[in-house]
């Protein structure tokens, strides 16, 4: 799942790197899967009676768990009965970052597979971490092939080593609930939808005025400015690093873009000035309690969507496509070099990326998978998600997905992004800090927090 970035805490400052990491850590604990590589409690990975235990830590909604997603734990389980397998899931996907950070540092704590987003898959190939990974090109038998090539680039460092395998990638469209939109006087069909704000994000801001004009009381157009932010920089050929892959954000005109978008709807009362993700539920409540009416939504949050705003609002949501073709998220799973049962590990990673496991976690989840015979199966094609109202996602986000462009990625992109929606875009809508200050505070937290 992912994005990560999805999802930062509300209200709350990083002050320093290191107290970041402390407190992930502090947070995250239950994520660990051992010391030095063992499986957890000293165990060294095994139960009693031989069985190993892999350990597997991801953020946001992966859809393999065996509860609400495809539960593939437990097909596998079943396929490897000397196999028993421990997800360790969290929502704040930058806290759980800086905890993996810190524990390759290490080389202890960790899960035997970890999911790494792909907002880091540059630092996570880059010259510090490179060595801490299983070469998964060479061990566990995943078919790289199979990927779509820009996917496992993406993965692979400067030496050719492939340290990730593709889960998702993150194709966008917009969410949209059609009691309030019909309350707004608005329309509800997907077409006519699209249509509102076909091209451009400005139109989306215009749409959301409308919208504000006759909005229902105590809704709001659109959940988070950070949200916006995300969505638009994702459909930009330029983000947070130039040609060469270094980063430059002050420069780009995709961020440029982004933040004027998002702080003239943080301003603009367009949203519901909520977090993503945020640990005390307030974003997740939003969906049950019919807070807003839109929400960016690339492929992996319609699983969240289904999940938070439960079974009682089945039908009242739906998919339209967003303004401009882009990719916000997607992921990788990696295994650390350390875990005490490596090659193992490497296996359930290649099968869980495979093409038959990506189309079972899509037909559950709406994870669009990185595998190219997938993307293009009549199992993606022609699928439709029930709880959005039989919407064609399928069509919707693999059309979005040709539309997909990718684009130079830095080591530090998925920090940056951390630091304009936590210490800037947030400050602006739920502190009312100008946006002129806002950016100075963050330009300055990037250069105090990040070494180039």
């Amino acid at each position: 799942m992912h994005s990560t970035d999805r999802g930062f805490t509300p209200g709350r400052r990083r002050s320093t790197a290191v107290a970041a990491l402390v407190a992930a850590t502090a947070v995250l604990a239950a994520c660990s899967s051992s010391g030095s590589g063992s499986g957890g409690s000293g165990s060294g990975g095994a139960a009693d009676g031989g069985t190993v235990i892999l350990r597997i830590g991801t953020f946001g909604s992966f859809g393999y768990d065996n509860e609400t997603g495809a539960k593939l734990y437990a097909e596998y389980e079943s396929l490897h009965p000397n196999i028993k397998i421990v997800e360790s899931n969290v929502a704040d996907g930058q806290k759980y970052w800086d905890t993996l950070k810190l524990r390759l540092s290490r080389d202890s704590g960790l899960a035997d597979i970890q999911a790494v987003e792909v907002g880091y898959i540059a630092e996570a190939t880059g010259p510090a971490l490179a060595g801490k990974w299983v070469d998964l090109g060479k061990t566990g038998g995943a078919d790289l092939a199979g990927f779509l090539d820009w996917k496992t680039k993406q993965a692979t460092t400067a030496d050719g080593k492939v340290v990730g395998l593709g889960t998702d990638i993150g194709p966008m469209a917009i969410c949209y609930n059609k009691d309030l939109f019909a309350a707004a006087g608005l329309p509800t069909d997907r077409a006519q939808v699209g249509a509102l704000w076909a091209g451009s994000w400005d139109k989306f801001l215009d749409t959301g005025r409308a919208y504000r004009s006759k909005a229902p009381e105590g809704t709001a157009f659109h959940d988070s400015a950070s949200g916006l932010f995300n969505a638009v920089v994702a459909s930009e050929p330029v983000q947070y690093a130039d040609a060469k892959g270094e980063l430059d954000y002050r420069n780009s005109p995709g961020v440029q873009k982004a933040w004027s978008i998002a702080t003239a709807a943080a301003t603009g009362g367009i949203t519901a000035k909520l977090r993503q993700f945020d640990e005390k539920g307030t974003w997740n409540a939003g969906f049950k309690n019919t807070k807003f009416a839109t929400v960016a939504c690339p492929s992996w949050m319609t699983g969240i969507i289904k999940d938070q705003a439960g079974p009682e609002n089945q039908g009242k949501w739906d998919i339209a496509p967003a303004p401009v073709a882009g990719n916000w998220g997607g992921s990788f799973l990696a295994v650390p070099k350390s875990g005490a049962h490596a090659e193992e590990a490497a296996k359930l990673a290649a099968w869980l990326t495979a093409p038959a496991q990506h189309a079972k976690v899509f037909a559950v989840n709406g994870n669009i998978p990185s595998s190219r015979s997938t993307l293009t199966s009549a199992a993606v094609q022609d699928a439709k998600l029930p709880f959005f109202g039989d919407a064609p996602v399928g069509r919707i986000y693999s059309e979005a997905a040709a539309g997909i462009r990718p684009v130079p990625i830095s080591r530090w992109d998925g920090q940056v992004k951390t630091f304009l929606t936590d210490n800037g875009i947030l400050d602006i809508e739920q502190r009312g800090t100008d946006p002129a200050q806002a950016w100075d505070n963050v330009r300055k937290l990037i250069d105090d927090k990040i070494a180039k």
